[in-house]
């Protein structure tokens, strides 16, 4: 890494010069989100019905928001330096709140939660302004972002204070779609106008191998559930087919994802004129649908493995292959966005996923899983064969 510049006071000692590996502390940081997506796919497994699943994915949203804002700037911000390291506990303190609450964050733990998502959201933001004062573009950038923050806080802080459930619900969806309109409308403030993505310019590489990253940790939530619920169990017959092909599905997750869409996608971040439009629509909202699929899908295997000859019903083929059909359809937008076009096993896989679905009242979990592995077979298969003919 080139030595930093004198005379650029804090930017000059924290900001990345031309070093865009993934740093220690990043890996370090990563692993309070093992423990939050954990505690998000058991909140469903122990909530498992409409409403459950509406504030479980309100909960999942707010986990991988205030994950993916974090990679944002540790784009900019290099891990190694002291002043980053001090930032990055102190979010791994609030984040390991956030996640010990989740299991409560609709009862009495509401104001935690709230309470340390604001912390981590809005104290990251303000660190940015601190640092990048020098840098007139980046700083009216931060301005704009602390304040959708400051917006969002008023209706997190409110939902957390609300005694009805239904009312919190509300309040905390208001907060966590003005946070994610944000980008979208390039934090257009009334009176100021709107940002430009040239303001947002990052390192592919570094944003490709963070949502990676992230990706994995969800693919190895699926397989920690799958094997200690397994554990647990009497190891008959039905049951270890179905972590069999709880084993398969999850593999085939990998293939699909890493074996050329992962690749693809982060050459094309890495050589755009506008990386900051690239990895705000590829890796900030086409990624939410992929890691979605794989911890609604590991919630379905649980109920799989401890289940297998039970008939499925609506609730668990919506997380089986329901999570499955989001995870393919992320792929297909992701695949996309770099190759200008969705990729046909791809579809051909949801048009399976919906039969299969249709069917599901009429089989067994354990089918029903099998099946799904299957399919995931099938579409890494199909695509591995159809790309290596075009070569």
């Amino acid at each position: 890494m080139r030595r930093r510049e004198k005379g650029m006071g804090m930017a000059g000692r924290v900001l990345r010069v031309d070093n865009n590996r993934v740093g220690y502390a990043e890996l370090f940081y990563d692993l309070v989100f093992v423990f939050a997506i954990t505690q998000v796919s058991h909140y469903l497994l122990y909530h498992y019905s409409l409403i459950g699943a509406a504030e479980t994915a309100l909960l999942f949203l707010a986990v991988w928001w205030v994950w993916i804002y974090t990679t944002w700037v540790l784009n900019w911000l290099d891990p190694e330096a002291f002043a980053v390291r001090i930032l990055l506990f102190g979010m791994m303190a609030a984040g390991l709140f956030l996640s010990m609450a989740v299991p409560d964050a609709f009862g009495a733990r509401g104001l935690v939660f709230a309470g340390a998502y604001v912390a981590m959201q809005l104290g990251r933001s303000l660190y940015m302004l601190w640092v990048i004062w020098s840098q007139p573009n980046r700083r009216a950038t931060y301005y704009r972002i602390s304040g959708y923050f400051i917006l969002s806080a008023v209706f997190w802080i409110w939902g957390a204070m609300a005694e009805d459930q239904g009312h919190r619900l509300t309040l905390w969806a208001v907060a966590l779609g003005v946070e994610y309109l944000g980008p979208l409308a390039s934090y257009r403030v009334p009176g100021f106008g709107s940002d430009v993505t040239t303001n947002w310019r990052v390192s592919g590489a570094h944003m490709a191998e963070r949502c990676g990253l992230f990706v994995i940790i969800c693919l190895g939530e699926t397989l920690l559930v799958s094997g200690a619920t397994f554990a647990e169990m009497d190891w008959t017959g039905p049951g270890l087919m179905a972590f069999l092909s709880s084993i398969l599905g999850t593999g085939a997750m990998w293939w699909v994802y890493f074996h050329i869409g992962h690749r693809r996608g982060a050459h094309q971040i890495e050589h755009a004129e506008d990386s900051g439009a690239v990895a705000r629509r590829s890796f900030t909202y086409y990624h939410i649908p992929i890691v979605a699929g794989i911890v609604l899908g590991a919630v379905g295997a649980e109920r799989a493995i401890a289940h297998p000859e039970h008939l499925a019903s609506l609730a668990e083929g919506a997380s089986i292959i329901g999570g499955l059909m989001l995870f393919l359809f992320g792929n297909g937008l992701f695949k996309k966005a770099s190759a200008q076009w969705f990729p046909l096993s791809h579809w051909v896989g949801i048009v399976l996923c919906a039969l299969t679905f249709a069917a599901g009242p009429w089989m067994t979990l354990l089918t029903q899983n099998a099946l799904a592995a299957l399919i995931l077979i099938v579409v890494a298969i199909w695509e591995h064969r159809s790309l290596s003919a075009k070569a």
